[in-house]
This record gives C-alpha cells, sequence and structure tokens, in this order.
C-alpha cells in the first residue's frame, strides 16, 4: 500500500463535514467480511478545545449492525465515523452519533479544567485498508476536531475477543434474525447474582412500555429485545450526593456534571467489553436503584433507574427516543448561560427547529393555516402540530412540534405525530432496503 496516497485520500474526504454518497450502492458481502471491528477512542479538551486519540483496535466474530444504506445517515447527529476505502477513496460506511464529552463542554466545569472521555464504536470488519475519519463538530455544526487513521484488517495489533469469556446473556423477545431486526440490549447495572430475577421482570415490563407507544406498537416486530446479566459486586449504583459509592460492572452514578437526577457511566469501554460476542445495536442500561434519574445519548447509550417509584418506564421510554431517535428535549429553562441551539443554526435533530431551515423538517405535516409560530390553545396534554416555541433547554428561538410530547412531560403518554414520523423513519432506515 503506498502510504502517501493513503494520507492524501485521508485529506481530501475529511473536509466533508457529513457522509456522502461517492459511489454505487455499497453491497456489504463486496466490502465486509462477518465480523465487528471496534474502535476505542479518547475524546479529550475543555469549553474551547476538543482532541480525538485512538486507544485501541479489536475485533470479534460476526456483525449485528446494518447491512444496507452502509453509506449513509440518518441523522447528522453532533459527530460523524466515515470508512473510506484507503485505494479508491469511496465511502463505505458511515455512522453518526452524540457524546457525554461534548456535553460536558457546555458546562461552568469545561471553562476551568481539562478532561477526558471513553469512547467506543463498532463497524463491520473491511476486507481491505480503510481509513477512518472520526469528527466532532459544535453547536453550529462545524468540524472543530478530526482525526484520521489507518486500519489494516490484517494488523497484528487488532486484538481478537473472540475466544474471551462472554457476559450472561438470553434472548428475551426475538422478532428475527440479526441481519433483518435491530438488537436491542438490556444491561444490568448494580444487580447481585440473586437478584437477576428482578432485572429480568422489569426487563419485560420495559419492552411492553415501549410497545405501548407508536411506532414501536405497529413494528415491534423489527426488533430483538436480549439480556445481559453481568453479576455485581454491590447492589445499586453511586449516588455522591449521599456519599454512597459502588463497586458495580460499569461503575455508574448520579450527579453526572453536578446534576443530581442526571445517572451516567463514564467508563463506555466497560460497558463493550461485557458485549462481547453479543448481538447488539442500541443499549437500555437499567440501573438497580429506587432513585429517580437517567440519561439518553444518541447512538451511544440510554440508561435509566429501574426501580424509582416515579414514572420509571416513562423515563425509560423518553430516554430511548435520545438514544434511538436521536430526539431531542423539548422542556426549557427560564434561562441558560450558553444556548445549544444557535439561532442561525437549524438543530440536526428531527423534532427541533430554529426556522432558519423549517422545510427540512415538519413543515409539511402541518395543518392548513397553522400560524408559524403557532400559539398554544389552552388544551393541556394535545400533540396537535404546530410550531410551538421553547424547547432544547431554551425559552425562546427555539420549536418544537407540539404542545406536548412525550419528549417534554412523562405525562403525556405517546410521542407527538413528529416525533412517531422520525423514529418510523429510522426503524426503516435500519431495517429496510
Amino acid at each position: 500500500m503506498n502510504y502517501r496516497r493513503s494520507a492524501l485520500l485521508c485529506l481530501l474526504f475529511v473536509g466533508a463535514s457529513m457522509c456522502a454518497r461517492l459511489s454505487a450502492q455499497v453491497l456489504f458481502d463486496e466490502h465486509f467480511a462477518d465480523s465487528t471491528l471496534r474502535v476505542d477512542y479518547l475524546f479529550s479538551g475543555n469549553s474551547r478545545e476538543q482532541h480525538i486519540a485512538l486507544a485501541q483496535l479489536s475485533k470479534t466474530a460476526g456483525w449485528y449492525g446494518r447491512r444496507h444504506h452502509l453509506d449513509r445517515l440518518p441523522l447528522l447527529g453532533n459527530g460523524q465515523l466515515t470508512m473510506v476505502d484507503a485505494s479508491t477513496g469511496d465511502t463505505l460506511y458511515c455512522h453518526s452519533f452524540s457524546t457525554l464529552f461534548q456535553e460536558w463542554q457546555e458546562t461552568e466545569e469545561a471553562q476551568r479544567v481539562e478532561k477526558s472521555f471513553e469512547n467506543t464504536f463498532v463497524l463491520p470488519m473491511p476486507h481491505r485498508p480503510v481509513n477512518l475519519i472520526c469528527q466532532l463538530m459544535d453547536t453550529h455544526r462545524q468540524v472543530l476536531s478530526r482525526l484520521c487513521h489507518r486500519v489494516d484488517p490484517s494488523d497484528l495489533l487488532i486484538r481478537d475477543r473472540s475466544r474471551e469469556q462472554q457476559t450472561p446473556w438470553r434472548y428475551l423477545r426475538q422478532g428475527g434474525d440479526s441481519r433483518e431486526c435491530i438488537d436491542v440490549a438490556f444491561v444490568a447495572e448494580g444487580y447481585q447474582e440473586d437478584e437477576m430475577p428482578a432485572f429480568l421482570a422489569v426487563c419485560d415490563s420495559s419492552i411492553r412500555a415501549l410497545e405501548a407507544h407508536e411506532p414501536f406498537r405497529s413494528l415491534i416486530g423489527r426488533f430483538n429485545f436480549i439480556a445481559v446479566m453481568p453479576p455485581s459486586p454491590d447492589t445499586g449504583v453511586s449516588i455522591p450526593h449521599r456519599n454512597l459509592w459502588l463497586d458495580t460492572p460499569l461503575a455508574s452514578s448520579f450527579d453526572t456534571f453536578y446534576s443530581a437526577r442526571y445517572l451516567t457511566t463514564l467508563h463506555l469501554q466497560r460497558l463493550y467489553d461485557l458485549m462481547t460476542g453479543i448481538p447488539f445495536e442500541h443499549f437500555i442500561i437499567l440501573a438497580n436503584t429506587d432513585e429517580y434519574g437517567g440519561g439518553g445519548i444518541y447512538n451511544s447509550y440510554n440508561m435509566a433507574s429501574a426501580r424509582s417509584p416515579h414514572s420509571r418506564y416513562e423515563v425509560i421510554v423518553h430516554e430511548f427516543g435520545h438514544s434511538f431517535g436521536g430526539l431531542a428535549d423539548e422542556y426549557a429553562y427560564d434561562s441558560q448561560a450558553e444556548p445549544m441551539y444557535p439561532s442561525d443554526t437549524e438543530p440536526w435533530e428531527p423534532n427541533l427547529t430554529t426556522l432558519v431551515d423549517f422545510a427540512s423538517k415538519w413543515q409539511d405535516m402541518l395543518p392548513a393555516g397553522t400560524p408559524v409560530p403557532t400559539q398554544p390553545d389552552g388544551r393541556e396534554l394535545t400533540t396537535k402540530v404546530g410550531v410551538y416555541e421553547g424547547g432544547g433547554y431554551q425559552t425562546k428561538g427555539v420549536y418544537r412540534p407540539a404542545q406536548e410530547c412525550r419528549m417534554k412531560v412523562n405525562e403525556v403518554g405517546e410521542f407527538c405525530p413528529v416525533c412517531q414520523r422520525a423514529i418510523r423513519q429510522l426503524i426503516d432506515f435500519y431495517t429496510q432496503e
């Protein structure tokens, strides 16, 4: 391989801020093996800077992600990973995501300290050498940091994990083969061995909570659900504001970014270690606690309290709207020091608009004669489609599609029509050619 040519191709193709169709339809069997390439990165920086570093590469037998629409993105996300053929320059595979790191960059803490965050991604293993381009964007959708590196599938330093011991797991519900369905893994966090029956019961109730909402109700057969059961040394999860620190498989904790209800894990490599050899595409992590809270990050993970008496299943559904559907929060605060949605940039999330490019959102779903913006009509919990100011944590300049929606308040029993359509389009993208 000509390494100077490889480097030049990296420079040529990293200039794009999103995946482009640079070739005819990419055929999976022509370009990929039935195995998974795992890429571990470290994202670091502060409120002003971003850095991307490659940590390690590994592989396992079997590929459980999509096998069509390989070089396309359903949503832009806050970051993108692009696989480019090192010889031809053709785009072979695209993936978009958001990260806890980029969210942290908007906090006050990021103005005075640097931190690093783990991020892990799985891709189909290419037959031939490729260039991987990882890039992170700011709130204006401008690329702030970018790393291009070569991956040769014959590299002896790509660790083969195929024979490593698997975490105990089982199918909960199987809609079909992984080639045709979306694999969702429920992961036990803070459950000891004798508590796994309780975990499995929550998994079953969570599936029923999802299928109580459209479009999951109509399309539940396109999903496989599995339970992953790593035994925990301690019961529960860490709650710093209670001075409670526990030893659990994912070292999960409340008080993320000093927000008492924000429950996350910073240890994504641990999560992917637990999933070695197990079919998965999306995560729902169930934390063995009755403390209210959770979190969801697009194409990363969804975490929720499993025993909270206050709307635990509503939280799971809401957070799955984030992690799977790429939907934004539709509630607003009275004040926000740094807006996450600048007035000159159209959000990538399908359920928010700044009206910069409203035609790309739900303009086609507005009833005839609907004013833009739309004034609330006083009815409670209505999901009628309009353009209502307030969303994305901002009271001004950002608009949501309905007065109320599952992405705004837990009391609403459904996603609004715009969010339903967005989720349906994603399911179709993953499961239909």
